[in-house]
């Protein structure tokens, strides 16, 4: 339930913090009418996600049994792709968001009527195909079942929603840059899992190579089934029992992935650290 409750935060998050500069910036310019299409485009977005979760759960739940682990497999490498290339690109492109979201209502403002419906249903549907697809991977390799993965999806999509509007009524200062920074790299662990899980399944139907060989096995000592291990995968996507290739696919992808992040964050802080340094110069000179 964590690993959903933090996708649904952190994707949740973004979603009402791009409608909230939406929102924001057409009762900066007047444009008040255009609020209904606005929030048309929103629910467009959200019913075309849950669409997505909905087929994605059929589909699972109606194949073979080989076939339901190469979908579960498949799926869940989709989901780390995804949510990779997401955790980047926010690292990189925050900054800059609310210029480009303003950018597009001006010129969707002036091209059409609809226009604004459009730019608010490719960003929110961007965030909610995204999470659609990772909480889906992320139930699957976690092992849980019933409406434990969805409660805690919803919960965090409902804080989410409330921060953002607690932010946008001016009631709730955040460090975003910081809160952004530390789920992302708590995303990047659950990433990890869900990258072992899928390969895990590659393995046990023959995609993948070395389904019996396991380097590591405390089946002896850690009951798969009890309270401890079922922490460890609910938070981590990791289990008692796993191949040579299932733990080389989690440490590497840490290893690679993690570095890489934070030099991001960081290589996009210091051009705001030097425009701050020269205009501290500037005013003492």
């Amino acid at each position: 339930m964590f690993a959903n409750f933090l996708i649904g935060l952190r994707e949740g998050l973004e979603a009402a913090l791009i409608i909230a500069i939406l929102v924001a910036y057409l009762v900066k310019l007047g444009q008040r009418e255009a609020l209904p299409r606005l929030w048309s485009g929103v629910a467009l977005a959200v019913l075309l996600s849950v669409g997505l979760g909905a087929v994605l759960t059929y589909t699972g739940a109606n194949l073979s049994d080989e076939a339901q682990e190469n979908f579960a497999g498949v799926m869940s490498l989709a989901a780390v792709g995804l949510i990779t290339w997401m955790i980047f690109w926010m690292a990189g492109h925050a900054r800059s968001i609310k210029g480009h979201l303003q950018g597009e209502v001006d010129k969707a403002l002036a091209a059409s009527t609809w226009g604004i419906a459009i730019v608010a249903f490719i960003a929110v549907a961007r965030e909610g195909l995204e999470t659609a697809l990772f909480l889906f991977a992320g139930a699957q390799s976690s092992g849980e079942t019933g409406v434990g993965p969805l409660v805690g999806a919803l919960l965090g999509l409902g804080v989410a929603v409330v921060i953002g509007l607690l932010l946008y009524k001016g009631a709730l200062r955040l460090n975003l840059s910081a809160l952004f920074t530390w789920t992302g790299a708590l995303l990047v662990v659950i990433a990890a899992g869900v990258l072992r899980y899928g390969v895990h399944e590659l393995q046990e139907t023959g995609v993948l190579p070395g389904k019996d060989n396991y380097v590591l096995d405390l089946t002896g000592s850690v009951d798969p089934a009890g309270v401890l291990a079922s922490l460890v995968r609910a938070f981590f996507n990791l289990v008692p029992a796993m191949t040579a290739l299932e733990i080389l696919a989690w440490a590497l992808y840490i290893v690679i992935v993690m570095p890489l992040f934070f030099w991001v964050i960081r290589r996009n802080k210091r051009p705001v650290a030097r425009a701050a340094s020269a205009a501290q110069e500037k005013v003492s000179a």
